[in-house]
């Protein structure tokens, strides 16, 4: 259980979300992105970036700063913002969903479906018109909702989907699509370090276009999950529980994981497999707030943004003017995060 069931009997409730904490995390993100778009080869001032995002909005570019900040960082930056805020906002979800902390938005074989898409893409277009016409972008997230799509028609069991199955499926059909990854990669070898590049996550190739193409899925996602908070504070008391208190348990999972799945999807179609955004950002958040997804929810969302630019502009400054993937730099902190929990957690258990 992700609280004390006794503190979620209130989640029909009226609330009122303070202020300061979302306009807080909205001025950081802020911040973030005038920072993390003044930095790179060629340094710019905040006041050339604020007036290079006017120009821009008005149609007045001038200059080579102009078109530096508009077409190449911007792009980038707000990609990750939304890449970021995304994979947390899905993050949160499964983690109300599975009522575990230690869930993440790859569960269900998202991240391996678009993971095999994006190989096939890379390995074959040269030689399959088609996948060259439909892009990595599109491939990847066709293939990372027909991935999740199958591991819910496999979890399904008497007209209800108990959270096991769908673990244990989501883990037999990413172990296959991770398989059918590998072997396009001894297929196509001279495609290999292209298909790896993208496994591991990037916004070297961001622009207008892949902002565009994600934006408006990621919204309906943010807006499903977002309307589901009060579901979500009644399902940590337990399915049961919900359901005697008037929540229609089965077809809110379904509900839920549909716009998780569809956040994750278009967030892996246009930067790659970033992991630990979605593990990490809801719980630390959560260690901060609360357990109430009334403040979760929109929190965890900005501070998976402020995170996700952070860690690409390290990616991309670290090592300059070559490039880390920024999935590097996720996994390099990520992963000590991750064993912190599992100690926090085991010590926890011993001390009960």
């Amino acid at each position: 259980m992700l609280s004390d069931p006794a503190a979620l009997t209130t989640a029909a409730a009226p609330r009122r979300l303070p202020l300061g904490l979302p306009l807080l995390g909205l001025a950081i993100l802020l911040a973030v992105i005038g920072l993390a778009a003044s930095i790179g080869a060629v340094p710019i001032s905040l006041r050339e970036v604020v007036g290079g995002v006017w120009r821009g909005l008005t149609g007045e570019l001038s200059g080579p700063l102009d078109t530096i900040i508009w077409q190449m960082r911007l792009p980038r930056v707000l990609l990750a913002a939304l890449v970021g805020g995304s994979l947390a906002l899905a993050g949160v979800a499964y983690q109300g969903l599975f009522r575990n902390p230690l869930a993440d938005p790859y569960l269900l074989g998202v991240a391996s479906g678009a993971g095999f898409g994006a190989s096939l893409v890379l390995a074959f277009s040269a030689t399959v018109p088609l996948l060259a016409q439909l892009g990595v972008p599109l491939v990847a997230f066709i293939c990372a909702l027909a991935a999740a799509l199958l591991v819910t028609v496999l979890a399904r069991q008497g007209g209800g989907l108990p959270l096991v199955a769908l673990i244990l499926a989501g883990v037999v059909v990413g172990s296959i699509l991770t398989a059918a990854t590998s072997l396009t990669m001894l297929a196509a070898r001279e495609q290999a370090a292209g298909v790896l590049a993208w496994l591991l996550g990037s916004f070297a190739f961001a622009g207008w276009a892949k902002l565009a193409s994600a934006l408006p899925f990621v919204l309906v996602a943010a807006v499903v999950i977002w309307l589901s908070h009060r579901a979500l504070n009644l399902l940590a008391l337990g399915e049961e529980q919900a359901a005697q208190l008037g929540l229609p348990v089965e077809a809110f999972k379904l509900l839920l994981i549909g716009a998780a799945t569809l956040a994750t999807a278009a967030a892996v179609s246009v930067s790659g497999v970033i992991g630990f955004v979605g593990l990490m950002v809801p719980h630390a958040v959560r260690l901060w707030v609360g357990a109430d997804h009334y403040r979760l929810i929109p929190l965890a969302c900005l501070a998976g943004a402020v995170f996700m630019v952070l860690a690409d502009l390290l990616a991309r400054t670290v090592i300059a003017p070559s490039e880390l993937p920024v999935g590097v730099i996720t996994a390099l902190v990520g992963g000590p995060f991750f064993l912190a929990v599992l100690r926090r957690s085991s010590l926890h258990r011993r001390e009960g």
